[in-house]
């Protein structure tokens, strides 16, 4: 394997101490994602240089200039604070004739709006729920043709920011006042989504042209009553105290009917290609009682913490931590963007 210089960005704050020795459970979860990956690419024997970026883009320029590394590994999720500005961030590396790993900007662009990533969606007839968007500013708040009850989110925003259990809404008046919690304290447009009531499912994509998808994994509330919706909020995914409570897990889906697992990566590969997709993703889906797979969300660049979902359903088919990294790595170098003729 070839020592490569390997340019880490991610967000100011986040760069990672050497050692976890002396951390609070806290204090690690913060960058425990940036510390995984700078890490083991060290232990893997690469020469690795962490970058804390918030609002300038010059460090990054300089980096580049006077280190020419081989590769960027991008873990920035935002730019100035701004999500949907992570595409921006991955162009300029374009611009910058940089090698990176994880997705193109168009692809990271498409899949980060909601919205037109499910009209993209439908239009190659892959089945995602009914939605309606709410623009900021909007004061009239009716999901036209769309049958409660309603599941309400950003719809640039991911991570769970801003999901509870008060996202899923039976009724207009339920509606406004959700759709202003989103306006106000997300401050991005909202989006109205049929809700699906079955099994949340994962699954992740790698690859550029040439896909390889890992197994279904399953998010497991086996404590959590009938009467409260089974859905990711964001205390489900980042409150260890709930997780105890509810019982929530995630691990490789079961009993899933070799048809069902078939469609549902046949589903991912075509989502991922309809959504101009590189490098490696994460699917979010739905599986209902009766068999039918709903695409709810493409997430681009996910979560690389060892023993989260993606990182563990590689595992589960043999490619260990390191060698994920090391396919991200291959990938980036081997995509092949506009200014490489």
């Amino acid at each position: 394997m070839k020592r490569l210089r390997v340019l880490v960005i991610m967000r100011e704050g986040l760069v990672p101490p050497d050692t976890l020795e002396g951390r609070s459970e806290k204090e690690i979860a913060e960058w425990k994602s940036e510390f995984d990956v700078v890490t083991t690419l060290r232990e893997m024997g690469h020469d690795v240089r962490p970058l804390g970026v918030f609002d300038d883009l010059s460090p990054i320029r300089q980096t580049i200039q006077d280190w020419s590394p081989h590769i960027a590994f991008m873990l920035l999720e935002e730019f100035h604070g701004v999500a949907s500005y992570d595409y921006a961030v991955v162009g300029y590396l374009e611009l910058m004739r940089q090698p990176y790993t994880g997705c193109n900007p168009i692809g990271l662009m498409l899949s980060r709006d909601k919205a037109t990533a499910k009209r993209i969606l439908a239009h190659h007839r892959i089945p995602t729920p009914g939605f309606s968007v709410f623009p900021r500013g909007q004061t009239k708040m009716r999901a036209r043709q769309l049958p409660f009850p309603l599941f309400i989110k950003s719809s640039m925003e991911d991570a769970s920011l801003g999901i509870s259990q008060a996202s899923i809404v039976y009724d207009e008046a339920a509606l406004a006042e959700r759709v202003q919690f989103i306006h106000e304290s997300v401050q991005s447009d909202a989006i109205a989504e049929q809700y699906i009531d079955g099994r949340e499912l994962y699954v992740g994509v790698i690859g550029n042209r040439r896909l390889q998808t890992f197994p279904p994994w399953e998010m497991v509330f086996s404590k959590m009553p009938d009467h409260m919706p089974h859905v990711a909020t964001a205390k489900v995914k980042w409150d260890r105290e709930y997780q105890k409570k509810y019982g929530i897990k995630t691990n490789r889906a079961k009993d899933l009917p070799p048809a069902v697992e078939k469609q549902i990566m046949k589903l991912c590969k075509r989502s991922y290609r309809a959504l101009n997709m590189s490098g490696y993703a994460r699917m979010d889906l739905r599986l209902r009682k009766d068999g039918r797979v709903f695409l709810i969300e493409a997430n681009a660049n996910p979560n690389l913490e060892y023993g989260e979902d993606f990182a563990e359903s590689a595992e589960w088919i043999g490619i260990e931590y390191e060698a994920l990294l090391q396919k991200l790595l291959n990938l980036g170098l081997g995509y092949h963007p506009p200014w490489k003729g």
